[in-house]
């Protein structure tokens, strides 16, 4: 068995790390969000589907990222205005998502990923308007690398950093699920 090149060892730990924070996120904050937990733990299980050979076909795992992507991310920004009192950007946020995780059959491949790439974009800039009229700096930094994965994402270069373009921002992703989870445990602290 020949080893894996440097660039398949780099996507497996991407998805390990994105795995491994969102499901830690997810158990987390089960009991105090659950909508913010099936966020989380919709990422997770697209890292592991990513990860599991034969566990499904490439269309299985797109579709996996997809809905992680249109709800999970959704289901994140939903909890953090919900906590923040701000109900109807909660909702609208988590309406567009479920809209777009059903017209996902009707767009096309490009379609998809510009939708995706947009939820990916208002997500971050809504949580980071948020962190910063709460001056939640967890929240500014979780805003500030979602977006960032959202915008690396659109570059063509293939490699970033020496690394695949996708596996910067899945670890991106990653760093901003985890201060996103931070933030939501700092934002419950100072509601009780």
């Amino acid at each position: 068995m020949a080893p894996k090149p440097w660039s398949e060892w780099s996507t497996t730990l991407s998805h390990l790390a994105l795995g491994v924070v969102s499901l830690h996120a997810a158990v987390r904050t089960a009991q105090a969000s659950r909508g913010a937990a099936a966020g989380f733990l919709l990422q997770a299980m697209a890292s592991a589907t990513m990860l599991a050979p034969g566990l499904g076909t490439d269309e299985d795992c797109l579709a996996g990222a997809w809905v992680a992507t249109v709800i999970g991310l959704p289901l994140l920004a939903f909890d953090f205005h919900w906590v923040n009192g701000d109900r109807s950007s909660a909702n609208l946020l988590l309406g567009g998502g479920m809209v777009l995780a059903v017209a996902g059959d009707h767009l096309g491949a490009e379609g998809r990923s510009v939708a995706s790439q947009a939820v990916v974009l208002v997500v971050a800039v809504t949580i980071l308007i948020v962190a910063v009229f709460t001056a939640n700096t967890y929240g500014m930094w979780g805003g500030a690398m979602l977006g960032a994965a959202g915008l690396l994402s659109r570059l063509e270069e293939e490699r970033l950093l020496l690394l695949p373009k996708e596996d910067v921002c899945r670890w991106a992703l990653a760093a901003g699920s985890w201060a996103y989870h931070q933030a939501l445990h700092t934002q419950r602290l100072q509601w009780e």
